[in-house]
């Protein structure tokens, strides 16, 4: 997909805003970013006037469960947890996803281009992560990387699913240990796999403990849903022991504990910060707390938890993120290039610059402006979603029909 934008107020977000830029695209790649003098667009190249707009990458959704959580769908539509199982490690997301999911269009009308879509909060270790374009037929041709992280819960949630069931585990006690426990049979099973592999003999292989060493590894990050600052520790700690690379997910009181986090260099993604406090964990959320904690130094991601809240208010979080502190340049990165260097996706998106994907946002205005709004969005180049003036509707491209 060959496309060139513009004369349009231009924000790489990794680099200084171009006023009067072009952002060229050529085979669903950008090739060049700068002002439209310096930028030499092929004859045969479709150009996208976005004279009197902004023009920026498209958001980067950090941590929800489109397609796995079906907007009016019901029972039918849940497929988030698996929650027979505390150790599900094996379970992917990928495999429960609906591409027709109403979620997907709903993020392209917020300039989301990008979802790490994650397994819920029922168990301990509740599976792998998958991040995908916000547009397609099958997940197959949507997805990004997969996988991208395993999902784990410390809390309320795991000890009450199962202490619901009178099985372990029903406490917080018992929720480290079932992950202490799998992570050292997984320690195990890398010994023993090696030594047979050296011996050059057969080995039985388990789908829990081959993600489980990719963690150990270093290969994948641990992505820990957690809420309370103890429960923070309590991931810090279990990282230290086991030596994998943690990512908190929620965070709700990780700012108790910022100064912390930043000496350990343990990046959290916050949110979903649109809710109410409904349960015990939540009593100190705050929009004031992703300003604390990227104050602390603490590499900062802002998510919304799809559908706790919905995935195009993903850009209003930080808005207010930012009327309660937060650094706008801050709250910016934290919707599209931290996320996307947390999770390992930066060498695709997150950012305007040659080699990454063409996945690009016109926006009338600052997107950080509530009265502002997605125009235009491209995915690799692809238009598949503009707002009709006329009707004052958002259409998305049916990617079923294809012109």
């Amino acid at each position: 997909m060959n496309v060139a934008i513009t004369g349009g107020y231009v924000v790489p977000v990794d680099g200084d805003p171009i006023d009067g830029g072009t952002v060229l695209i050529m085979d669903g790649r950008i090739a060049a970013v700068g002002p439209d003098a310096d930028v030499d667009v092929p004859d045969d190249v479709e150009v996208v006037d976005a004279a009197g707009s902004w023009v920026l990458p498209g958001f980067v959704e950090a941590h929800g469960h489109l397609g796995v959580s079906e907007e009016s769908e019901g029972w039918a539509g849940e497929d988030t947890n698996e929650m027979t199982d505390p150790v599900g490690a094996r379970f992917r997301a990928l495999d429960g996803i609906n591409p027709a999911d109403l979620a997907f269009a709903d993020a392209l009308s917020g300039g989301v281009t990008t979802a790490v879509i994650k397994p819920g909060s029922g168990n301990p270790i509740g599976g792998q992560t998958v991040a995908v374009k916000c547009w397609g037929r099958t997940v197959d041709e949507m997805v990004l990387r997969e996988p991208v992280s395993v999902k784990s819960a410390l809390g309320e949630n795991p000890k009450r699913v199962y202490g619901d069931k009178k099985v372990t585990p029903s406490t917080r006690l018992g929720v480290a240990a079932v992950i202490r426990e799998a992570l050292t049979k997984a320690q195990d099973y890398k010994a023993k796999r090696d030594h047979a592999a050296a011996q050059n003999k057969p080995f039985e292989r388990d789908a829990n403990n081959e993600i489980l060493v990719r963690v150990l590894d270093g290969e994948l990050p641990w992505c820990q849903h957690t809420h309370r600052a103890d429960d923070v520790a309590t991931a810090i700690r279990l990282s230290e022991e086991f030596g994998y690379r943690l990512v908190i997910n929620h965070g709700t009181e990780a700012h108790l504990i910022a100064d912390l986090v930043a000496e350990k260099n343990i990046p959290v993604i916050i949110g979903p910060l649109f809710t109410s406090r409904s349960k015990v964990e939540l009593r100190n959320r705050s929009l004031r707390n992703p300003g604390i904690l990227a104050r602390a130094g603490v590499e900062l991601a802002i998510m919304t938890d799809h559908p706790v809240v919905p995935i195009h208010f993903l850009v209003h979080q930080a808005t207010l993120a930012v009327k309660e502190g937060l650094d706008s340049d801050t709250a910016l990165r934290a919707i599209t290039a931290n996320p996307a260097h947390i999770l390992g996706l930066d060498d695709r998106v997150g950012s305007l610059k040659p080699g990454l994907d063409g996945d690009v946002v016109i926006w009338s205005g600052d997107p950080l402006d509530v009265m502002s709004r997605a125009l235009r969005v491209f995915i690799q180049g692809r238009s598949v979603y503009h707002f009709d003036e006329a009707t004052g509707e958002g259409v998305t491209e049916n990617p079923y029909y294809r012109g």
